[in-house]
């Protein structure tokens, strides 16, 4: 299965409150923060409602 590298490029500060606690729920704490998640339809659906705020990549065939 492929994996997702999600780095959270804006601030959340401003945004209201749905978008804060999705931004939060994938993991991202600070600018610049850096999760791997597997690719998966929720979490696909998570960056959708965010796309503003986070940079995206796929990583394919990668070790953990």
């Amino acid at each position: 299965m492929s994996r997702l590298r999600v780095t959270q490029v804006r601030s959340a500060i401003g945004r209201p409150r749905n978008q804060k606690d999705t931004v939060r729920r994938l993991g991202l704490r600070h600018l610049h923060d850096t999760v791997v998640k597997e690719d998966r339809p929720e979490i696909r659906g998570m960056i959708a409602k965010v796309r503003h705020l986070v940079v995206v990549e796929e990583l394919e065939g990668e070790a953990r």
